[in-house]
């Protein structure tokens, strides 16, 4: 029995990972931060934050250090490192989606169906039009407008909700751990992109987003 909708209506794709490398300006911009702060961070400690928000991501940071701010603290700590991440991709082109991005995006559209970007990242809107790819999604939900970031169900019910799809009719589609767990919760079927022992939770998984192929998961 398949795992997917029997009537798929609507995908949903994460950015970072999935249709384009932002993830090395994360980890850059987080670990000039943890630096200052003389908390170790390395590239391992980076994967925890994959697929979580800002706030959620600096919280971890901190916690590794065993440091506590307080709100105003923490909001300017964000910030900053914000602006770094803002200014290393300020260059970014339709050259940086990667090889398959736009090709999944308008299989899904020429098919009918129904797009939207989850990521969490509040910079996606400015991402994705320099990346030219802005007019292929139906819907962009700021996950400033959510309660709580992934892995919470969230930011994919209020992309379902913005869509006017069952959550049950959708799939979404994640590069991270805390991504699938939150498309699992939001009661959706969750196609993986990476490696499949970190994805294991994943319905499947394939390697790359050009190794997309709509049907295998719609059957049209």
């Amino acid at each position: 029995m398949s795992l997917f909708p029997r009537r798929l209506q609507a995908v949903l794709f994460d950015l970072d990972g999935v249709l384009t490398d932002t993830a090395h300006a994360h980890y850059v911009a987080w670990k000039r931060l943890a630096d200052e702060l003389g908390i170790p961070f390395d590239e391992a400690a980076n994967e925890a934050l994959k697929g979580v928000d800002r706030m959620g991501s600096l919280d971890l940071i901190l916690a590794r250090g065993g440091v506590t701010l307080d709100d105003a603290e923490r909001h300017a700590l964000a910030e900053r490192k914000n602006a770094w991440y803002v200014a290393a991709i300020e260059d970014f082109t339709p050259a940086d989606l990667f090889p398959g991005a736009r090709d999944a995006l308008e299989q899904v559209r020429g098919a009918g169906l129904k797009t939207a970007l989850v990521s969490a990242s509040r910079n996606a809107p400015a991402l994705v039009d320099r990346l030219g790819i802005a007019d292929l999604f139906d819907c962009i939900v700021d996950p400033a407008s959510v309660a709580h970031g992934k892995p919470a169900p969230d930011i994919f019910l209020a992309a379902a909700a913005a869509l006017g799809v069952e959550p049950a009719a959708c799939l979404g589609v994640e590069d991270a751990p805390a991504g699938i767990a939150a498309i699992h919760a939001a009661d959706m079927a969750a196609l993986g992109i990476g490696d499949p022992a970190t994805l294991a939770a994943a319905d499947r998984v394939i390697p790359t987003i050009s190794a997309f192929r709509l049907e295998d998961y719609h059957a049209g």
